[in-house]
This record gives structure tokens, C-alpha cells and sequence, in this order.
């Protein structure tokens, strides 16, 4: 999950270690680009993405991820998770190679609905 927000981290990861996954946190969009690029291919099975976020946005990290060589990791499913929850700003995410859009505050069911039906994708 790519959120600089500490509150918003503490709750997504309970919501999600609660319902059985793993989390990593990277506070920004470039640790999140690093943090991939430095892994293993299929470390990360989707990216929860911020879009708002300093040094780099949700946005600018996701094309950064599409662009990556290893098509493994440039294609991993990535989902905007903002604030911004108008169907402008939808569209925007899907533009810029985002899977999916998920509005805060946290919507527990629509989040495992995005992550069910991207694991079962996937598979």
C-alpha cells in the first residue's frame, strides 16, 4: 500500500491483516516504485494506491510501475484509494493504468469486492 497518511495506514492495515493479508507500507508513491523494483517478481500481488502523496503521486508512480521493464511488475493490478471519489477522478485512475478506483473513507466491502475479484484474476 502506497499512502503517506499514518492514520489511514494503521487503518488499512488492520482491515486488511484482519481479513488475512500481508501488508507493506511505502509512505510515498517512490519508495512504493522502489520497493517493487527492488523485490522479486510476484512479491506484491496488487498495489492499494494514494493518489495524494508527497515527492510522488499516485499517478506519476503508477505510469513510473507501467513503464518498469519486467512486465511481471508492470503489470501488477494497482488501485487508486482517495479522497477524491468523483467519476472524473475515477476515470483519471483508469487513464493513468490504475485497475480500479476505491473511495475513503475506507469502504471495508467494497475493498475486499476489489481484492477478491483482482486475486481471482489473477489466478
Amino acid at each position: 500500500m502506497a499512502e503517506d497518511n499514518k492514520i489511514n495506514q494503521m487503518i488499512a492495515e488492520a482491515i486488511l491483516t484482519k481479513a488475512g493479508f500481508e501488508i507493506d507500507i511505502a509512505e510515498d508513491g517512490q519508495i512504493a516504485v522502489q520497493k517493487l523494483s527492488d523485490a522479486p517478481a510476484g512479491t506484491y500481488d496488487v498495489i492499494l494506491m494514494d493518489i495524494q502523496m508527497p515527492n510522488m503521486d499516485g499517478y506519476e508512480a503508477t505510469e513510473t510501475i507501467r513503464k518498469m521493464d519486467d512486465k511481471d511488475k508492470a503489470n501488477i493490478p494497482i488501485v487508486a484509494v482517495t479522497a477524491n471519489a468523483f467519476e472524473e477522478d475515477r476515470k483519471h485512475a483508469l487513464n493513468s493504468g490504475m485497475n480500479g478506483h476505491l473511495a475513503k473513507p475506507y469502504d471495508v466491502p467494497a475493498i475486499m469486492k476489489t481484492l477478491k475479484e483482482i486475486i481471482n484474476n489473477k489466478e
